[in-house]
């Protein structure tokens, strides 16, 4: 019979069909999976596309609720989320004052497949199952349904005081870094600047007559194109990732990273803060990470080589490096290990300007390195010798 497997003489075989036999080795799903729509202003679109995916899967046979979607007045979006169920929201009164938040128990009582829910970054009124909304979609997570999000890159924790510098406009309501990069998959929803201007003069994100104050303020052009650039960034962290995942646990050695990735190797000599420095712009130039790396020997160092040492790791720090202490006998290949391990792109040797045997130990190291490392930019820096 088609679909079935064949029978073997003598031998009793199970009559699964091919797809019963997927559900049987398939591992069992043991949390709701967490897509976040990513924008870099109001009225970019990001819960247009959130209800219009939500709709292409209820038309698939997805059961999707909405949890909660705001449409801040704009007929386009409102129109569509009346073609998706939505949970009642829990009534709240506080000081006198009623409130509606997302009914948390009411839709993991409902048990749906999908869930949206508008605005991450939103402060639950007090009295609610939680302070943050953010803090309700971990629960439904937890039990195994799945979540379409939205939010805008200023509400970043990480991000929000560079925001606030550039814009002038403080941020009270944050995300925490850790809680994104648990997101299954980052969508950038996206407009230029200047068709993002053009919506606003039309009236479709805030009325006609709220429009002139906010391409004055929030929506000058300028404060558009420094948030949309640190929206892409995010977002290509987010796929660096989900690329490192992918290739440890395929066990690919190759370097793919969509990132730069500069490291520079320092010791305990005060010179190796101007290496950090090179570095930085380095990094900044090709719009990469930096990282920085000591390798601890068995040599014993003494207080002022020690102060020294801890002097420019903080220094690091201070540039927003990522630092790293690793132990090793042998130098090159201690730092040729870390190198593919963390896919750097880049790296940086210092050099002073030494002679005789010290020159041969010092070539000798870099030639072990470049045999051992996989293929990566080296950038040898002379150093001015130490005064004794």
């Amino acid at each position: 019979m088609p679909g079935r497997e064949p029978s073997i003489p003598g031998v009793k075989t199970p009559t699964r069909t091919p797809e019963e036999w997927l559900e049987k080795v398939a591992p069992e799903k043991m949390r709701g999976t967490f897509k976040l729509f990513l924008g870099y202003a109001p009225g970019v679109g990001k819960t247009y596309n959130m209800l219009s995916e939500a709709i292409r899967r209820h038309q698939r046979g997805e059961d999707v609720v909405i949890g909660v979607v705001e449409s801040h007045g704009r007929a386009p979006t409102a129109e569509l989320a009346q073609h998706i169920e939505q949970v009642p929201r829990r009534r709240i009164e506080y000081k006198g004052v009623p409130f509606e938040e997302m009914d948390v128990d009411a839709i993991l009582a409902r048990k749906p497949q999908i869930v949206l829910v508008d605005e991450l970054a939103h402060t639950n009124i007090d009295g609610s199952k939680h302070r943050k909304r953010y803090e309700d979609v971990l629960e439904l997570l937890a039990a195994n349904i799945d979540v379409l999000a939205t939010m805008n890159v200023q509400h970043i924790e990480s991000v929000a005081p560079t925001v606030q510098s550039v814009t002038g406009i403080q941020i009270r309501e944050t995300v925490p870094d850790w809680f994104l990069q648990r997101a299954d998959e980052i969508v950038m929803a996206d407009l230029t600047p200047e068709a993002l201007q053009n919506r606003m003069r039309r009236g479709d994100i805030y009325g006609l007559d709220r429009a002139e104050k906010a391409l004055a303020n929030f929506f000058r052009r300028g404060n558009l194109i420094a948030l949309r650039e640190l929206a892409l960034q995010h977002v290509t962290k987010a796929v660096d990732r989900k690329l490192t995942a992918y290739m440890d646990a395929k066990r690919i050695s190759d370097n793919w990273a969509v990132r730069e990735r500069v490291l520079v190797c320092i010791s305990s000599s005060s010179a190796s803060q101007m290496l950090i420095a090179r570095g930085a712009r380095v990094a900044e130039g090709v719009d990469g990470e930096l990282y920085v790396l000591h390798v601890e020997t068995d040599r014993d160092r003494g207080k002022e080589e020690q102060s020294t040492l801890d002097a420019n790791l903080q220094f690091a720090r201070n540039l927003e490096a990522q630092v790293f202490i690793v132990k090793g006998k042998n130098l090159p290949h201690a730092i040729a290990q870390f190198v593919r391990e963390k896919r750097i792109t880049h790296v940086i040797f210092g050099r002073t300007a030494v002679s005789g045997l010290k020159t041969y130990l010092y070539y000798w190291a870099i030639q072990h390195f470049l045999r051992e490392a996989p293929n990566v930019d080296v950038h040898i820096v002379t150093q001015h010798p130490e005064r004794e």
